[in-house]
């Protein structure tokens, strides 16, 4: 079984900083991509950046220039530096891998974490 956790969220001031962090675990044998995305209340779940296992990112133009992802392959782990926050960045951040493990049988499927809230005050 794998799991995503998130970590990281909570309430900031307008033009602070958060830095949220994700950790696989189980039975895994390699992570391709990972995501983050987010949402806010009466909003579709949207893509706020990606990673792939190389290295190579993309950004919603929202958050361009103040979010970066970065990854750490060894530890299965994503994070999210989010600088310059705006009230507007308020949602539930949630992260998504897509992952090949055994679970039970050698499978590829995209997982998901519970979510963690960002709420940026103004």
């Amino acid at each position: 079984q794998v799991q995503l956790v998130e970590s990281g969220g909570a309430l900031v001031q307008a033009g602070g900083s958060l830095r949220l962090s994700c950790v696989a675990s189980g039975s895994i044998l390699n992570i391709n991509d990972m995501t983050w995305y987010r949402q806010s209340p009466g909003h579709q779940r949207e893509l706020v950046a990606s990673i792939t296992s190389g290295g190579s990112t993309n950004y919603a133009e929202s958050v361009d220039g103040r979010f970066t992802i970065t990854r750490d392959n060894a530890m299965k782990s994503v994070y999210l530096q989010m600088n310059s926050l705006k009230p507007e960045d308020t949602a539930v951040y949630y992260c998504n891998a897509d992952v090949w493990a055994r679970s039970p049988v050698l499978s590829r499927r995209q997982y998901w974490g519970q979510g963690t809230q960002v709420t940026v005050s103004s």
